[in-house]
Formats: C-alpha cells, sequence, structure tokens
C-alpha cells in the first residue's frame, strides 16, 4: 500500500503537467477566477487578485477531488463486490493498467481513445459554486492524457478493498498541489512543457512495471524489499 500511494502521487503530477492539462492551464485558471490571462501573467496584478485566485482555485480543486473521490469509491464496490475472484480481478486490472501504459508511452493509441470526452458547462455560474462545477465538468469525461493515468489509478484500487481512499487522496494531491502553487506562478509555466512529455514516458514505463508487478503479485515482495533497503533514519 505504501508503494501505491507514491505510486499514486506521482501520478497525480503527471496528470497535471501532461500536455493536455499543463498548456490549458492558464485558460482555465482566467475562466474560474474570471481575471483576464494578461492580468494573471502580470506579477503585479497577480498581487492584487491572490485572493481570488486561492479561493477559486481551492472550489476548482474541490470540484474535481469529488469525482475522483466518487470515482474512488466504484472501484471500492467492484472490489468488494467480486472479493472472492480477487485473484482474477487482479489480473484483469493487471492487463488494462499495462494497455493504459502502452497507450501513455504511443505504442497503442485507438482513435477512440484520443478523442476529448467532457462534461461542457456552457454557461458558469458566478461565484464559488461555478469554479467548483467547473472543476466536476473537468473530472467528469475523459481525455487521452489524464483518463488513462486515472483508470491505472482506479483498477489498482479496485484489486484491493478500501484501499481507495488512500490511493484517490494521494492521487488528488499529486495533481491539486502544483495547480494551487503554479497559481502564484502562471507565467513561468512553459519550462515545465519542455519535460512533460517525457514525464508521461516515465509515467507509461511506470505503469508496465506495476503491471507486471501486479499482474505476478509481486507488488508485496516489492514492498518488503524497499523497506529492507531503506535507511532506519528514514522510518
Amino acid at each position: 500500500m505504501e508503494l501505491n500511494i507514491w505510486i499514486a502521487l506521482w501520478a497525480g503530477f503527471v496528470s497535471f503537467i501532461s500536455p493536455c492539462c499543463l498548456p490549458l492551464y492558464p485558460s482555465y485558471l482566467s475562466y474560474i477566477t474570471g481575471v483576464s490571462v494578461g492580468k494573471l501573467k502580470d506579477e503585479q496584478s497577480a498581487k492584487e487578485v491572490r485572493f481570488k485566485l486561492i479561493t477559486h482555485t481551492l472550489s476548482f480543486i474541490l470540484g474535481f477531488s469529488i469525482i475522483f473521490y466518487t470515482l474512488g469509491l466504484g472501484a471500492n464496490v467492484i472490489a468488494n463486490a467480486f472479493l472472492d475472484y480477487r485473484d482474477l480481478l487482479r489480473q484483469i486490472s493487471a492487463i488494462m493498467i499495462f494497455v493504459m501504459g502502452l497507450f501513455l508511452l504511443g505504442i497503442f493509441q485507438p482513435q477512440w481513445l484520443m478523442r476529448e470526452r467532457k462534461l461542457q458547462i456552457k454557461s458558469k455560474p458566478a461565484g464559488y459554486l461555478g469554479s467548483l462545477l467547473i472543476g466536476i465538468g473537468f473530472a467528469a469525461g475523459w481525455s487521452p492524457c489524464i483518463g488513462p493515468i486515472l483508470s491505472a489509478m482506479l483498477m489498482l484500487a479496485a484489486t484491493e478493498p478500501n484501499s481507495w481512499l488512500p490511493l484517490i487522496s494521494a492521487y488528488s494531491l499529486g495533481f491539486a498541489i502544483p495547480f494551487f502553487i503554479l497559481a502564484f506562478f502562471i507565467g513561468s509555466t512553459k519550462w515545465i512543457l519542455k519535460y512533460s512529455a517525457a514525464m508521461m514516458k516515465v509515467g507509461g514505463g511506470v505503469m508496465l512495471v506495476v503491471a507486471v508487478l501486479l499482474y505476478t503479485d509481486q507488488m508485496t515482495r516489492i514492498t518488503i524489499w524497499l523497506q529492507g533497503i531503506t535507511p532506519s533514519w528514514i522510518g
């Protein structure tokens, strides 16, 4: 579980810096705050609207977290419903995670997975409720970058009853923390874009490794091995 939590945290971070999300970040931030992108990128203007940036960003994060936790709860229902077929469910999940890893690596990319499907909110309600709903709409759908990673986390959660809460919490934090922090450095995201595609490839590679370990039921052994080589002062 400890290993899976770190994987989920990394997965959330990779989802945020993906080519499907990070380039649109300034536009999303502008839309939920009602402040133009130009003003957000201007350091002096950003200071003037800092409170609005913080509060609306938190509302947006709460919105997409609601969807993530709802999906995680659904994965837990599946894990409990098929408890007697736990090994079969683990192997099926491993195969699906492996396929999603191939997708991120660009080896397997069917057109129907390359299309973006999102819940469209035509008119944004005013205030924090609007930011909350935009966050829900952002997460309630499929994108070629975030969808495979989130799907892999849900499949991982489905293999072990009651593991969904720490896994989805870690994934949500991995996504939310950079989203929140970069609200203060909106003009400094271009350098991250240079590495986002490479990060996605690394994420795809990690998913392949996790899939193999999960299929062969070696995740526990890897965790024990990592604990064995961890210095005692780290705890």
